[in-house]
């Protein structure tokens, strides 16, 4: 078959939730892919930061194949050897102290929205969760009711208990302080919303005014953590510790597997039977999320993301200088945003044409997350290709 009868076929059947290309990717290694009629690809969206350490990396494949051979799932009820290392090796990472394994971000999310809620009642507080304009934390009713107006439409009512305010807003977020609240939520660096960097100073007095409040601090690091700011995790770039960090994309390399970490202070308002899960953290998934982990470290995968960034950045400015189309490049590590001034969609699309994944965000931002382990010959040729499309539009 080829791409279109597949696209077909897939749009007679599957539940219209996505607007999908019509290209069927049947392989990948490293920073390729390859469609069913044979075409090589360029992917600097690796799955929207999934593929952290590329496309089949061979020791994440290996450890999946080893694993499923000998247990792949078992019950919460019992102990995990994979599910115990992955535990240790997160904790390590993170400098928290707990950690609980979902199969998703949105399902990270909601374990760290219900263990802050438990907390704040176990302090005499109520339940409110403020959240920022413009964030994502997921598709199920509580993180929609977390964020962006256009993601609630038409699935009201919202769940009660959550208040939205201005990103970066430090006022914003003082003018809802009270009693009600129990936790801020907060992307490092939002994704979805343009990869727009939280400021430094932002950042650090929403930490000491949750302190202060006894209010939990939950960053959400979805997207923006597993190396792919040339740090474990965003926050480390702001010498922030949050009560509650949540994981996923990166952690499994392309394996579903979610994750939220709380230090002991959150974890000693937890009793048996607060929270739970039926395949989260089993021994496949955990054993394919500690191979690239392994691979971050062998590889030294945080210092090549770092100098890869600023390569990648200075290219992109020289760019910038040629096009006055781009207004600005923001992001760390290989979360970068390229921000222009007309829809980003058209140049997605003729970047695509000539064989380069990336994606249009926020409307007028390209963005690109790219796998850690992408190459600089990869990236040379992705940015004479963005100056080649460049051209061609600035000449309409």
């Amino acid at each position: 078959m080829n791409n279109q009868e597949l696209y077909l076929k897939d749009k007679a059947q599957y539940l219209p939730t996505f607007n999908r290309i019509p290209i069927t990717f049947v392989k990948g290694q490293g920073s390729k892919l390859w469609d069913i009629e044979g075409k090589e690809y360029l992917d600097l969206l690796a799955g929207i930061a999934v593929t952290n350490v590329g496309h089949c990396h061979p020791k994440v494949v290996k450890a999946i194949q080893s694993q499923a051979a000998e247990l792949m799932h078992i019950s919460n009820f019992f102990v995990s050897p994979p599910q115990v290392a992955l535990s240790e090796l997160l904790v390590n990472i993170s400098g928290l102290s707990r950690v609980f394994f979902a199969n998703s971000g949105a399902e990270a999310v909601e374990g760290a929205i219900k263990v802050a809620r438990r907390y704040a009642h176990s302090k005499g507080r109520g339940g409110k969760i403020i959240s920022m304009e413009n964030s994502f934390h997921g598709r199920t009713l509580a993180t929609i009711a977390t964020g962006q107006a256009k993601y609630q439409e038409g699935f009201g009512p919202m769940p009660t208990g959550f208040a939205q305010v201005p990103f970066n807003n430090l006022e914003a977020i003082q003018n809802q302080i009270s009693d009600d609240v129990a936790a801020i939520i907060v992307e490092p660096i939002q994704g979805e919303g343009g990869i727009r960097p939280a400021d430094a100073a932002y950042l650090k007095e929403v930490h000491a005014l949750c302190q202060a409040n006894d209010i939990v601090l939950i960053f959400d690091e979805i997207q923006s953590g597993i190396a792919r700011t040339g740090h474990w995790f965003a926050k480390d770039h702001y010498g922030i510790q949050p009560d509650i960090l949540t994981s996923a994309k990166g952690l499994g390399n392309g394996m579903p597997i979610g994750a939220f970490l709380c230090n002991e202070k959150i974890a000693s308002a937890i009793k048996f039977g607060d929270h739970g899960t039926t395949f989260g953290g089993n021994p496949l998934a955990t054993s394919a999320a500690i191979a690239a982990l392994e691979v971050i470290v062998e590889e030294g995968l945080l210092k090549e993301t770092r100098e890869k960034s600023a390569w990648l950045i200075d290219q992109l400015k020289v760019l910038q200088v040629k096009y006055p189309q781009i207004k600005e490049i923001r992001g760390l590590g290989l979360m970068l945003g390229v921000v222009l001034d007309t829809p980003a969609l058209p140049y997605m699309q003729a970047l695509l044409q000539k064989g380069i994944i990336a994606n249009a965000t926020a409307e007028n931002v390209l963005r690109l997350v790219p796998a850690l382990t992408i190459s600089y010959e990869e990236l040379q040729k992705f940015i004479h290709t963005l100056d080649d499309v460049l051209h061609a539009m600035n000449s309409k």
